[in-house]
């Protein structure tokens, strides 16, 4: 599974769960490192990595993922074998 089909199916499941999500897109007016989405779920910042199971995190994703962490939201990256512990997480309220 590519990155992109990884990222349009969680975009349909947060769609699905009527999650606020904004897809960030990398660009030369963009400023790098930031998390593929931002959510909100249930009044909880939310910021996830999309990434393949062999895509790797640079150096500055996974310090704003830190960052996120740092100041009490939840942020990490989220891999396709993954997902269904990710959603069982969002169900449960566990996020």
């Amino acid at each position: 599974m590519t990155e992109k089909q990884f990222q349009d199916k969680v975009i349909a499941y947060l769609r699905s769960q009527q999650i606020y999500y904004v897809k960030i897109w990398g660009g030369g007016y963009q400023t790098a490192g930031i998390p593929d989405l931002l959510c909100c779920i249930r009044g909880k910042f939310v910021a996830l990595e999309l990434k393949t199971e062999k895509g790797k995190a640079s150096v500055l994703q996974k310090y704003n993922l830190f960052k996120i962490q740092e100041t009490g939201g939840y942020a990490r990256i989220l891999r396709p074998s993954e997902f269904e512990r990710f959603k069982r997480e969002v169900l449960t309220g566990a996020i």
